[in-house]
Order: structure tokens, then C-alpha cells, then sequence
């Protein structure tokens, strides 16, 4: 039987370039009080998109998935898919007809392989992308991890170590996004969906063009500013230890090569290596902004050349100084590891993308990925026989993730809270935090994720590092962290020099912004106090706007009111997925604020 080409009508062809569209388009600006999280609502809700999957109906929404299901059987068919997906991105005007055309080419292989391999049928398409009037998404079901039988140990209140105990200093880089193009002088406002670089144009006028340490708009970061990010923070040390959470590459997504990713990370590897030296070691993390296409990371289960190999064994290479065999070799089978700083004290890097929404390839399969959290488990469990305090790293927040995945997370912190001594993550650009509660009765804080700031300014920000100080190597050390600072790069000054000069400072320091204690009026930074903030926020409208400034690194118009505020303070008070769902539902935002939240994700 002749398999049916995929009809020219515009509104079926956009269906696959939607499912698609939200991998390159996964960061958007910070939000400004005209644009809170909970108005970032739908990715084709702006000026000259005018779409709205809400808007399709159940019937025509399951005919297209009908449609492309027989399509895709076939290579030619696939060919065509490519095509009318194209087309749709140019005459959606969602991008610049390049950026069109280069990103349908970039995903076109891995995704519609990924589609092929799922068990997406056509009523889980649309109950995912219409809503839960449409179907039942199944893929995305509930499951559980398992958990010994061990009774969980008896919960003791966090105390303040006594005075002059040793504290760790640990310096903490998220989402450094290096721009090899970035271009001083060239446009901030320009068409694609980043700017400052080469292909950008020249500015209209003076005050929108890249200035030379990094600029207030959709643009990244040139070298100089990552160098001189590590040389402040070498004068700054000596640090006890680096955690440094991923995103190296910039937000080009639509033209990025295995090559030139590849190629990012050894740049960027090395220099860290080289500024802070050969006694520090640094505990990385993997973004998902390391592959290519950004957010693909397929599960273990996939093999050749579509596997993650590529990238995990450059990762091992460049590692290697830092961790040891064991930690490497799970690394290169699924991107996480766990090791021993120090006696009392193990790490563990998790591979976030085996969480999120994003990575297409979960499709097939999001069931525990690379059964991740199992040996998480795994590991929590035999720390907690030895005594050992465990510290979490990752890039993406875990209350950000998909809702089973982010409900069983929450679940193993609930059970080992009196092991977990600090979970440290980025992602969202901003300084920020996310909560954990006793599930029982989701009142007693039992656990902060912690989210620094971004190297980067997209979108735009001052670049910024987090500094975590913490209960240090002794006996009978808590491990959690007592206090931490942020540092920012003041791009209103050093971009023109001192007294306002027209040349930008040729060796710029980076100044604190705030440390934590001293401005909220904090004696430490346990659960409980993070849970007196957020009441704190809620009762004194001016605490809650000096956190608004700190979270954007001090660069904001405006203050954040209303519906803004309220937004956030969903967010902060929601370490899991569903929590941000119930607090988005009582809030009357209608689902708004979970896909907006999803949709800050950078």
C-alpha cells in the first residue's frame, strides 16, 4: 500500500514542528514585572506567532499524529516531514527562515527516530500538547523507585556548629554559555534568537550595541568574561573545592555541531583547570545544553551513533584530573557519579536530563532512565550505614521535572533527609531556591535545593558566581551549608570604564552582591529558616522585592507585584513538580504558571 504524503494544510504541518519547536526554544528572557512566570503561558502565545495548541481540536490534533504515525514509516515520508516542518517555522515567522532551516535539519534524525521508537500513540500526542480532555498521556505514568525495608533513622534538628569550628569554602559555577562568536560592538536586539555575535548586524543606535564584558540583552558571554570570572575567583580562594553544574555552550542551538560542542568543553575544562589549579578539584554536573541537539541525551538502552557516547567519553578525558575511575566509569555509561570528597562527605552528580520534559527521547521510555535514581538510592543507603553526609549536584532543579521523576526525588530526600546535606543546582539563570517538606503533612522543611545565578547574562543580567559556605571536615560535621555569597560582574560599570568613560575597564572586578545571613537577618541557612523567608516574603512586601533584585543580580526595572509575586512564591515553596500544579490550580492560574515555569528553562 502507498503510504499517504503528509497533506500541504498549514495547520497540519505545524503539529510535528510544535513538538519540536520547544527544544531550541527552552530559555526566555528573566522575567520583568510585565512578564512573570505564570504570562510565559504558551511558547506560540506572542506577537506574530498567533498559536495555540489549546485552540486545536481533539479530532483534528489526533487525525495529524494519525497522519504522521503511517507518514514516518517511511524514509521518503521522513524527507518530506523535514520539509513542511521547515516551511512552517518560516511561515509561522517563529524564527529567521536560517535559523528555520537549520534547526529542522539539526533534530530532524534524532527526534523522528525518537518518535518512531515511543509508544506515542495519537490520544497521548494530544493529551500532552491539548490537554487531559484529549486523552491520557501515558508515558509519562506514574512509577516508583524502590527503598530498603531499613527503618529511616530518627530525625535530630539541624544546630549551629560551635564557634570556630571549620567551615568549607566552595566555590559553585552554573551555566557559563561561552558565545565563540560574541561580538563587541555588534546588535543586542537583533532577529534570532540570540544576538551580540558576528551575524548580528550593527546596532541602530549606540546603546543597543554588545559591550565588550557582556551585555544586557538575549546575548552570552565572550571568553574574556569566563577567563576573568576564573582569575578574580583564583585571587579569591584558596576554595576547599568547586562544584560546577554545566551549560558550557552558548544558545545558538540551531547551528551547533558535535564538533564544536565537543570542542567547548575542552576550552572551557581546561581554563578552569588552569586558573584555579592542580590542587583544587572541581566536581562537574552535565546541563542540557552539553549535547547536540540541546536537550537529547538518550538513556543508556540506545546504542551507536545516536548514543551519548560521544560526548560522555570527551567528558571522562577532560575529567579525569578530578575524578577517579569509578566516578568515570559511570559517568561514561549515563552521565552521573558518585565519590568521596572527603571522609564524612560523598558527592553525587545526577544527570538531570533523565528528568526532563525536553529530552525528546524520554518518549520512549521515561521510566527511571538508566535506572538513576534507583542507584541513587543505592548510594544514599550505604552512606547512611557508614554515617556519611551526601552532598547532590545537577543542573536542573528537581522540581522542574517531569512528575514522576520529581515525585519519587522528593520521596528519597523525605527518606534520607538526615544524610542529604545540601542539594546545589542552576539552570534557571537566577538566584533562587526551591523547598522540601515532610510528605505526611507537607508543613515541616526538611530540605533546600539551592539554584545559583548564571555566568551568563541571557537574558539580561549582570554575570554572577556563588560562593556556599559549609560545616567543615571534622567530627561529627553536619555538612550543610551555613552561608553563601554571590559575586557579580557589573556590566553598567566596567563596560565604560571609570567616570562613565567611553572604554570599558581592562581588569574588572567582580564585587559582592549580597551574602545570605547578613541581608536576611539569618543566624544559619537550615530548612527552617529558608521556610521563615518565604513567610518573611509574604508578610513584608519590601523583603520580598530586595529578593526580587537579588535573584535577577541586581539588574531589574521594575518591582514584582501581584500576580508576579505570588508566581514565586509557588516556585520557591515547590521542590516537587505536583506542588507546583496544586499551587498553579488554587491560585486560579489555570495551568499557566506549571508551563510557564517549564518554560524558563534555560
Amino acid at each position: 500500500m502507498r503510504l499517504p504524503t503528509l497533506p500541504p494544510s498549514f495547520g497540519l504541518l505545524t503539529c510535528c514542528l510544535l513538538f519540536m519547536f520547544p527544544l531550541f526554544a527552552s530559555c526566555f528572557p528573566a522575567q520583568t514585572p510585565e512578564q512573570p512566570r505564570l504570562l510565559f503561558v504558551e511558547k506560540f502565545n506572542r506577537p506574530g506567532v498567533g498559536f495555540n495548541w489549546r485552540n486545536v481540536t481533539c479530532p483534528l490534533c489526533k487525525a495529524v499524529f494519525t497522519i504522521l504515525d503511517i507518514a514516518l514509516l517511511s524514509d521518503a515520508n521522513e524527507e518530506r516531514v523535514a520539509r513542511a516542518v521547515g516551511e512552517a517555522c518560516v511561515r509561522l515567522h517563529l524564527a529567521d527562515e536560517r535559523v528555520c532551516r537549520q534547526i529542522t535539519e539539526l533534530f530532524r534524525e534524532d527526534f523522528i527516530r525518537a518518535l518512531q521508537e515511543s509508544l506515542l500513540w495519537p490520544s497521548e500526542a494530544c493529551a500532552m500538547l491539548v490537554g487531559p480532555s484529549c486523552g491520557k498521556f501515558d508515558l509519562y505514568a506514574p512509577w516508583n523507585i524502590t527503598l530498603p525495608k531499613v527503618p529511616k533513622p530518627p530525625v535530630v534538628p539541624p544546630s549551629l556548629p560551635k564557634p570556630g569550628s571549620p567551615q568549607s569554602k566552595v566555590l559553585f559555577l552554573t551555566d557559563i554559555h561561552w558565545d565563540n562568536e560574541y561580538e563587541a560592538g555588534s546588535a543586542a536586539d537583533c532577529k534570532d534568537p540570540l544576538c551580540c555575535r558576528k551575524d548580528s548586524g550593527s546596532p541602530k543606535w549606540k546603546r543597543r550595541e554588545a559591550g565588550y564584558w557582556g551585555t544586557y540583552s538575549k546575548c552570552d558571554l565572550p571568553l574574556r568574561t569566563v577567563e576573568s570570572l576564573l582569575v578574580n575567583a583564583a585571587s579569591a580562594g584558596p576554595w576547599d573545592w568547586v562544584y560546577w553544574t554545566g551549560d558550557i555552550p552558548a544558545h545558538n542551538v540551531w547551528s551547533q555541531t558535535r564538533k564544536q560542542q565537543l570542542s567547548e568543553l575542552t576550552v572551557i575544562s581546561r581554563l578552569i583547570h588552569k586558573h584555579l589549579g592542580p590542587n583544587v578539584t572541581v566536581y562537574p554536573a552535565i546541563g542540557n545544553h552539553e549535547s547536540t541537539p540541546v536537550n537529547s541525551f538518550p538513556p543508556p538502552f540506545v546504542h551507536g551513533n545516536r548514543s551519548c557516547a560521544w560526548l560522555y567519553d570527551t567528558m571522562a578525558e577532560e575529567w579525569a584530573p578530578w575524578l577517579p575511575e569509578q566516578a568515570l566509569k559511570t559517568l561514561r555509561y549515563g552521565g552521573f557519579y558518585s565519590l568521596e570528597i572527603q571522609p564524612g562527605l560523598r558527592v553525587v552528580s545526577l544527570n538531570m536530563n533523565f528528568c526532563a520534559r525536553e529530552n525528546f527521547w524520554l518518549m520512549v521510555n521515561s521510566t527511571d532512565p538508566a535506572n538513576q535514581l534507583q542507584w541513587l538510592v543505592h548510594i544514599l543507603q550505604a552512606s547512611e550505614d557508614k554515617g556519611e553526609k551526601v552532598h547532590i549536584i545537577g543542573h536542573i532543579p528537581p522540581g522542574l521535572c517531569l512528575s514522576s521523576w520529581s515525585w519519587n526525588y522528593y520521596h528519597i530526600v523525605n527518606r534520607y533527609e538526615s544524610t542529604i546535606a545540601g542539594q546545589f543546582f542552576g539552570h534557571t539563570h537566577l538566584d533562587e531556591f526551591q523547598m522540601f517538606y515532610d510528605e505526611e503533612t507537607m508543613s515541616r522543611p526538611l530540605g533546600v535545593a539551592f539554584i545559583a545565578p548564571s555566568v551568563t547574562t541571557y537574558v539580561n543580567l549582570n554575570p554572577g558566581y556563588r560562593v556556599y559556605y559549609v560545616d567543615g571536615n571534622y567530627k561529627g560535621s553536619s555538612r550543610l551549608v551555613l552561608d553563601h555569597e554571590t559575586y557579580i560582574l557589573n556590566l553598567t560599570k566596567v563596560n565604560h570604564g571609570p567616570g562613565g568613560k567611553s572604554t570599558p575597564e581592562q581588569n574588572p572586578k567582580w564585587t559582592l552582591l549580597y551574602r545570605a545571613t547578613k541581608t536576611y537577618g539569618l543566624t544559619s541557612l537550615f530548612p527552617s529558616d529558608y521556610d521563615g523567608l518565604i513567610r518573611a516574603f509574604i508578610n513584608d512586601n519590601q523583603v520580598f522585592q530586595n529578593f526580587w533584585y537579588l535573584q535577577h543580580k541586581g539588574h531589574v526595572s521594575e518591582p514584582c507585584m501581584e500576580t508576579c509575586k505570588t508566581s514565586i512564591l509557588c516556585f520557591l515553596k515547590s521542590g516537587r513538580y505536583d506542588e507546583l500544579e496544586q499551587c498553579d490550580q488554587y491560585n486560579g492560574f489555570g495551568g499557566n504558571l506549571v508551563r510557564a515555569a517549564r518554560n524558563t528553562l534555560c
